[in-house]
């Protein structure tokens, strides 16, 4: 009987140390949301997203995954300038690369998916998005044909939140806490969501890309 007590109380305190984990993620998140709320876009900014502008909304309006889950122009507008600030050279710490910011592995693996599948891209070609090289990546085109095609991805597999969406793309779709439907949670990616949210806000509210 003892031992049973034992056991019920060992449970109740692991879900108390998983509420509390839960709570601090959740006020975390809200931090970062709160820190960039008021977050604008410069005009420099807006630049620098036009001379990508027609490779965003060409490659924003296939329906990758599903029509339900299409994905919005101003949402890869709002990634790309948290994520490299609109310049194509950028390159992170962990090798990130590009507008988006894409892991070569990563960039390969939804490359191949894209190359075999029967939508015949403009701007990119079967044969390079097969034969992915690093140096692609640094391509306006081919990077922002692999952003939309993981975002919508993500939209897709974690139903359009957008801190799951998020999450997957910074931190990887196999996250744990991704699986128990939480954001990830790391500084980094909370600072993205914050971001991101700021940023595609903006864009939806001033219209700047009618």
């Amino acid at each position: 009987m003892k031992q049973k007590l034992n056991r019920i109380s060992h449970l109740i305190l692991l879900f108390f140390f998983i509420l509390i984990a839960a709570t601090e993620a959740r006020a975390n998140l809200y931090s970062s949301v709160k820190k960039y709320k008021d977050k604008g876009i410069s005009q420099e900014d807006i630049k620098k997203l036009s001379h990508y502008d027609h490779l965003i909304r060409y490659f924003s309006d296939y329906s990758y995954f599903s029509p339900e889950h299409k994905v919005s122009p101003d949402f890869i507008r709002a990634l790309i300038l948290a994520e490299s600030g609109a310049n194509p050279q950028a390159v992170s710490n962990k090798n990130a690369l590009g507008l988006g910011q894409i892991l070569l592995t990563t960039g390969k693996e939804a490359a191949v998916k894209l190359a075999q599948s029967p939508i015949q891209f403009r701007y990119v070609s079967k044969d390079r998005l097969q034969n992915l090289c690093e140096t692609d990546l640094f391509d306006p085109a081919v990077n922002i044909l692999i952003t939309c095609y993981l975002v919508a991805k993500y939209i897709y597999k974690f139903d359009g939140k957008l801190e799951l969406v998020l999450s997957a793309w910074n931190a990887g779709e196999n996250t744990e806490s991704l699986s128990r439907g939480r954001h990830a949670p790391y500084r980094e990616t909370e600072n993205l969501i914050g971001k991101v949210n700021a940023y595609f806000l903006y864009l939806q509210k001033n219209q700047t890309f009618p």
